[in-house]
């Protein structure tokens, strides 16, 4: 991935410390998860979870698209706004066709 790409930026450190969060209260899910299949928690519970960690999951990315799409469509150094707008539809477009 371009790292100078502006879709790919979070660009301030309160936006990758929130995103981080993020991910580390996901990681937390995933391994309670773990915990409740080496115990054998019953189906309907693991299934549960795995719904409530594939949620947050998107919600971080619909985070970051939405941040990215905030931070890179108000710029005023861009030189073709219509080319950005159209890599942030086709971005989106993209991750939130895999969010289900």
């Amino acid at each position: 991935m371009d790292e100078t790409a502006p879709t790919a930026m979070v660009t301030t450190e309160e936006e990758r410390r929130k995103i981080v969060n993020r991910l580390k209260r996901l990681e937390g899910q995933i391994r309670g998860l773990q915990t409740m299949i080496e115990s054998g928690k019953d189906c309907e519970a693991v299934l549960t979870q795995i719904m409530a960690a594939k949620s947050a999951l998107n919600q971080v990315g619909l985070h970051i698209i939405g941040h990215s799409m905030k931070t890179c469509l108000v710029s005023d150094d861009v030189t073709n706004r219509d080319d950005l707008i159209d890599e942030a539809i086709k971005v989106f477009l993209k991750y939130s066709s895999c969010v289900q």
